[in-house]
């Protein structure tokens, strides 16, 4: 971590190539990251609240422990070509996701731990010219996340490890769970209506009887 972090807040990166680049410890509050190159950045502990971070590159980008409340992520740029590489997967360990906005592909990355209480995940219905833009956490570790009031309607959470996860109150309708581990999982009040949990484990899951449009399996 550097002696001095950098105080980028407020500032426009829009477009520049940040790649590499130590951030760890640095204020990037509602900094403009449009479009960057954020290859193989180190973000650790950074604040980016607020931050704009759409089309971003993130490609091998540490955001452990990252402070990410408020931020905009939509479409993030997540491996160089269009199958996934988990040499490029970046992590978001510890994350603070409070209250963002994020409509982006996350399959099988590092989440574990991360608050994404209040994270807006739905798709825009209003703007879908170019098919259904849904936020993909299939395969995801997202043991211990805290997804307590987060709009999850229409996500991709396939095979997605939710462990112990907090769901409460969450709008989990339309989303698809099939084959996700929700072993302990928190799910008291959440709309799970539509919602397909076809071959999930909801062992020692609590809070299914008060979950809105949820049906057991038979």
């Amino acid at each position: 971590m550097p002696d001095r972090p950098a105080d980028l807040s407020g500032k426009s990166l829009e477009k520049l190539d940040l790649s590499h680049l130590d951030f760890s410890g640095a204020n990037l509050s509602r900094a403009n990251l449009f479009a960057a190159k954020l290859v193989g950045a180190d973000f650790t502990g950074a604040d980016l609240s607020g931050a704009k971070l759409d089309l971003a590159w993130i490609m091998r980008a540490n955001f452990t422990n990252a402070n990410l409340s408020n931020a905009s992520l939509l479409s993030l740029v997540v491996s160089s070509g269009l199958d996934y590489s988990a040499a490029e997967a970046a992590t978001f360990r510890g994350a603070n996701f409070a209250g963002a906005h994020i409509i982006a592909r996350l399959a099988r990355l590092d989440l574990r731990g991360a608050n994404l209480t209040g994270a807006k995940m739905a798709p825009d219905m209003r703007n879908q010219s170019m098919g259904l833009m849904r936020s993909d956490l299939s395969g995801a570790n997202l043991a211990g996340a805290d997804f307590s009031k987060a709009d999850l309607s229409f996500a991709l959470m396939r095979f997605a490890k939710l462990n112990g996860a907090n769901f409460t109150g969450a709008n989990l309708s339309a989303a698809d769970f099939s084959g996700a581990d929700l072993t302990g999982a928190e799910l008291s009040g959440a709309n799970v209506t539509d919602t397909d949990f076809g071959g999930a484990v909801i062992t020692n899951a609590r809070g299914l009887d008060t979950m809105k449009g949820w049906h057991p399996p038979r």
